[in-house]
């Protein structure tokens, strides 16, 4: 996946992401499906085959956690260049107390 120049000035996203994780478990998923499928004990045998898949679900997670980082910046980037553009389409409201807001209240009895 190529990011162009302007993502790498974006920080990193964390290691632990909630992409990397859930990316991570279906990984684990797909070694547990699999060992069963197979008629293998499924937390016994493999283990190697599950550290891989739950490596590269974590892997394609961080990357694609990235691309949601710039993808978000660049739109809030082209939005607040919009709006610095327009500000007559986004003039301020005036602002209004809660008691203009609200009816007033009558109980009844």
């Amino acid at each position: 996946m190529g990011y162009p120049d302007e993502a790498k000035a974006l920080p990193p996203p964390g290691i632990i992401n909630r992409n990397s994780v859930w990316l991570g478990v279906v990984g684990w998923c797909t070694a547990m499906l699999e060992n069963a499928i197979n008629r293998r004990p499924p937390l016994k045998s493999g283990i190697h085959r599950q550290a891989l898949l739950v490596s590269i679900g974590w892997f394609i997670g961080y990357h694609l956690t990235k691309y949601e980082n710039y993808t978000y910046a660049k739109l809030d980037r082209d939005m607040n260049e919009y709006i610095r553009l327009h500000p007559e389409y986004f003039a301020d409201k005036e602002k209004k107390t809660l008691a203009e807001i609200l009816e007033p209240f009558h109980p009844v009895r």
